[in-house]
């Protein structure tokens, strides 16, 4: 048997960090091995969400920093152009999810690791099951799914009577996002720093053509690609669905591309950028997918063994030139919907649960529709699946406030579709309800008091 007693130990550079006093360190930060076991334990869960590009290394990273309780989810399968970037997957994975082989083959590498799969959509999963997670990264590369788990993490949060976040309830995030030789990475703690929907405007808004531009003056080759993918398809193969995973299908968009190009002598149509443009496909590089990764994982670590400050608050990498890294200091929108207080709401005493959902599509702020209610972890009304929605049905014809347990000043939670930018998307939304009349509240002649 070979003598390994010279060997390092796995955990040598851990040790640096949480075995030893620092300058740097958090104000709980106890160094001692019982920090460096506590990884290992039960109750330290971190949840990556994505197993793309940026979320194969997130789980390798984590794995790797001492992490040994993992969960990821994802809704995707393997792709055969995921293979020169997602690191994890091979030729013979094609097809299979994301979630179940990333799993598989961190644990294969690594020893001690326990990681749990979950195939499916994020919106999927009860709100309780994010609860379990000391902490969520995020390696999406969707604002949607962004904003909807940032609003998740968000209505864990509560506030004390100065409107102050109780510390105990802020459900910290880690998120990273690359697009080419460009990253970012950074922490959000809500009700504390900046959440996703505080800088939303950091993200540019998505490339749309107008139809009329597309079917009549086409300037550029994405114009005619996109002619070709949503007018002509639609013209020659009416009533067969679009298979962007279909060579055939994109071959035939590709070649009816081209004859558009040349008719308006517009050069530049390829395949791979009709691949790009249908597929809306982001360019990724695995080195950036790595560094940010790395910066994510590390805040990961701080953030739960408060070896060191965390970052303030947003990191930019920039690899495209030389090489370029800045931290810029955010400042959170204290009237912010997602992580603030809560949207505020008077009621009358008799109004149903029917009617306080009428009024969550007709309140200015919120505009919800198809709204699944809930309090204290409570389903008092659910849109989906369709057992919980027959479940909760007899409810719409009760009073909130019997609902609410007689609670006349609290917290609901609030899933529903909202239209932002002229999409209609899915989010989550806190309510601090009140009733008139009850325990003193006033009449605050509100919208919602009707």
């Amino acid at each position: 048997m070979a003598d390994t007693s010279s060997q390092p130990s796995r955990s040598r550079d851990l040790d640096k960090l949480l075995l030893r006093p620092g300058n740097l360190v958090g104000a709980t930060f106890e160094p001692g091995p019982e920090l460096r076991d506590a990884l290992q334990e039960d109750f330290v869960k971190v949840l990556v969400v994505g197993a793309g590009g940026l979320g194969c290394e997130l789980l390798k990273d984590l794995a790797l920093s001492g992490f040994r309780n993992l969960e990821v989810i994802d809704m995707d399968r393997i792709e055969v152009t995921n293979l020169n970037r997602q690191f994890l997957f091979r030729l013979e994975d094609v097809g299979k999810p994301k979630a179940e082989v990333a799993a598989k083959r961190v644990k294969e590498r690594i020893s001690g690791v326990n990681i749990v799969p979950h195939f499916c959509r994020i919106e999927d999963k009860d709100i309780s099951f994010y609860s379990d997670f000391s902490i969520i990264a995020l390696g999406l590369d969707s604002i949607e799914a962004r904003s909807y788990i940032n609003g998740v993490a968000c209505s864990f949060l509560e506030y004390d009577s100065n409107d102050n976040p109780i510390e105990e309830t802020i459900k910290p995030m880690v998120d990273g996002g690359t697009e080419g030789f460009k990253g970012h990475a950074r922490v959000i703690l809500p009700g504390v720093t900046p959440c996703f929907e505080c800088t939303i405007w950091l993200f540019p808004p998505q490339v749309k053509f107008p139809l009329c531009t597309l079917a009549e003056t086409p300037r550029t080759a994405a114009h005619c690609i996109e002619y070709a993918h949503l007018i002509k398809w639609n013209e020659v193969h009416g009533g067969v669905a679009f298979d962007p995973d279909d060579p055939k299908h994109m071959k035939w968009v590709y070649d009816e591309a081209v004859k558009r190009a040349e008719l308006f002598g517009i050069p530049g149509v390829t395949y791979s950028l009709t691949q790009g443009v249908v597929k809306n496909i982001i360019p990724a590089i695995a080195s950036t997918n790595a560094i940010i990764s790395s910066a994510c994982a590390l805040e990961t670590l701080k953030i739960v063994t408060g070896c060191s400050k965390t970052l303030s608050n947003y990191l930019t990498y920039n690899g495209a030139e030389g090489l370029h890294t800045k931290v810029t200091e955010f400042e959170r929108d204290k009237d912010c919907l997602v992580c603030g207080p809560g949207v505020l709401i008077e009621l009358d005493t008799s109004v149903t649960l029917k009617k306080f959902m009428d009024i969550l599509e007709e309140h200015p702020k919120l505009q919800l529709s198809r709204a699944s209610v809930t309090h204290r972890g409570k389903n008092l009304y659910m849109q989906a699946p369709p057992i919980l929605e027959e479940m909760t049905r007899s409810n719409l014809s009760l009073p909130l406030l019997d609902l609410m347990d007689k609670v006349p000043k609290d917290v609901l939670h609030v899933n529903g579709t909202t239209v932002k930018k002229d999409e209609k998307v899915t989010c989550l939304r806190k309510l601090r309800v009140v009733f008139k009349g009850v325990d003193g509240v006033a009449d605050m002649d509100t919208a919602g008091g009707a």
